[in-house]
């Protein structure tokens, strides 16, 4: 009968300080990957500028704030800003009087906007890009701004609905409560159908809506 041969204890203990040692590494490097992939994937936020007037840069030649004055004038001067975007409903023209810095004007009220206004606020923003850094604001720089902020992160920068509402409610922008008209639109917008209305250049995503139906008088008015 075969003689069994059992290994010295010296032999033993290499052997289990060599497996220890060689699975540390590889289980730090696997705990660094898990760590890290969540991170790598979630978006950045818009960075704080000038908190004085809630002016945070959203991207390189893209900004957002509050209602700024006349004091603020050169903070924008500084940014380059070529076109300021205004969803509040008084007009910029009582502090900006730059004649290099063209103004938009299109007042939206967060609790009954629909698609046009969101569509013409995006189009607004991708045209006024080509002629540099743009500014958006309303009167606080949270919800109406926020809206179109985040619906601009999720059309042109790919975000989730929940990134965008993330960002707009825990960005540092205040008014946490005044989100629920604006919360409310994000949640229930039709994404494919505002992206192909978008596409196509539809003034809407219905072919009821009031600038769709205007469309029509005027083109059968013409031909």
């Amino acid at each position: 009968m075969p003689q069994l041969r059992y290994a010295s204890p010296r032999l033993s203990f290499v052997c289990c300080m060599t497996a220890i040692l060689f699975c540390i590494p590889l289980g730090s490097a696997l705990s660094a990957v898990r760590t890290e992939s969540p991170g790598a994937t979630q978006p950045l936020w818009a960075t704080p500028v000038d908190k004085t007037f809630n002016l945070y840069r959203m991207q390189p030649y893209l900004y957002r704030s509050a209602l700024p004055s006349a004091a603020q004038r050169g903070e924008l001067q500084k940014l380059k800003i070529a076109t300021v975007i205004n969803f509040y409903q008084r007009s910029d023209a009582d502090w900006l009087s730059d004649a290099s810095i063209r103004q938009v004007h299109q007042p939206l009220h967060a609790d009954r906007i629909d698609d046009a206004d969101v569509l013409q606020a995006l189009r607004s923003i991708r045209l006024a890009q080509a002629r540099g850094p743009v500014l958006i604001h309303c009167k606080h720089g949270q919800n109406r701004t926020g809206m179109i902020a985040a619906m601009y992160r999720i059309v042109y920068q790919g975000w989730s609905r929940q990134q965008a509402i993330d960002e707009m409610r825990e960005g540092g922008f205040g008014g946490r409560k005044r989100f629920e008209d604006a919360e409310d639109y994000l949640q229930q917008v039709d994404l494919p159908r505002f992206r192909a209305a978008l596409d196509s250049g539809a003034c809407s995503t219905s072919p009821w809506a009031y600038c769709a139906l205007k469309e029509k008088l005027l083109d059968a008015f013409n031909g």
